[in-house]
């Protein structure tokens, strides 16, 4: 599946796609020693609850940067509740590994990561969405398989 990075990894900046104007903006600037843990970026074609483009967190040895595309795999789901003072929507976080990636070469499904990864990767979310007076609440951590469902019912095309 082909995805698009907004914010690289070890970015304290945060990019976002501008569908309307066609380029990249920025977005936000991170608070003192928060970083992208790894790129973040979206499925092209896709739309979740939050009218946005489903997130996607591609886990992998280099950054990249704004724009880039890469053929990933996908490697599993964190279901995710996020909110405000005003509404409650679903913001999931689906994590996917780069085809080209040799350190990640073996990871197949979110349970070939170290358990410690994906706690760090859950509290950096928490911990962003806190920073915007915004609460990220973890609702479970799915397979590759029951990820690529939630994807599938969202009407991506799969290339």
């Amino acid at each position: 599946m082909h995805v698009v990075i907004e914010t690289p990894q070890g970015s304290t900046e945060k990019y976002a796609w501008d569908e309307e104007a066609g380029y990249f903006m920025l977005k936000k600037i991170l608070p003192a020693g928060m970083v992208f843990p790894f790129d973040f970026g979206f499925i092209p074609g896709s739309k979740g609850e939050d009218g946005d483009p489903l997130d996607v967190l591609v886990i992998s040895e280099y950054k990249s940067f704004p724009g880039c595309m890469m053929e990933c795999r996908l490697v599993g789901a964190m279901l995710a509740e996020q909110s405000d003072k005003k509404e409650k929507v679903r913001n999931d976080r689906f994590f996917f590994v780069p085809v080209l990636s040799k350190q990640f070469a073996e990871v197949e499904d979110i349970s070939d990561l170290p358990e410690v990864e994906i706690k760090e990767i859950e509290k950096f979310f928490i911990q962003y969405n806190k920073a915007e007076g915004k609460e990220f609440k973890i609702l479970a951590t799915v397979s590759a398989k029951k990820a690529f469902k939630l994807i599938s019912m969202e009407g991506v095309e799969h290339g």
